[in-house]
């Protein structure tokens, strides 16, 4: 078994408690479903906001879904010009036999174009 990173991000509508932890916690789900991971597997969780959001910590959806014993932190994004406004990225580190290729990230909401950023 070994580690890897499962990365994620989304948006929230507005910068509100509400709606960070309801994007958040889709955005969780998602990866979860879709990498078919057990919560025991997951080493830990690094969760990052763009610096207009700070009306809850993301990690807060975490532990409302069971993520009681996962070790978990959160920081802001670094700011860069023109990036996604109301993101939230996250990389999950999970134990698993799954090949890097298999890994699937998750992208939802405005930050689904992230995913082909050219990164040169």
């Amino acid at each position: 078994m070994t580690v890897r990173g499962v990365r994620g991000a989304t948006t929230a509508d507005e910068n509100s408690r509400s709606a960070i932890l309801n994007a958040t916690s889709e955005l969780l789900k998602e990866i979860v479903d879709r990498n078919d991971i057990s919560v025991d597997d997951i080493a830990s969780v690094l969760f990052t906001t763009t610096a207009d959001l700070n009306a809850e910590f993301p990690a807060a959806a975490a532990r409302d879904i069971g993520w009681k014993h996962v070790a978990l932190m959160c920081g802001h994004e670094m700011s860069v010009p023109e990036a996604q406004a109301r993101c939230i990225r996250v990389m999950l580190l999970i134990n698993t036999n799954k090949s890097a290729e298999d890994i699937k990230n998750v992208y939802l909401r405005d930050a689904i174009g992230l995913r082909d950023r050219p990164t040169s």
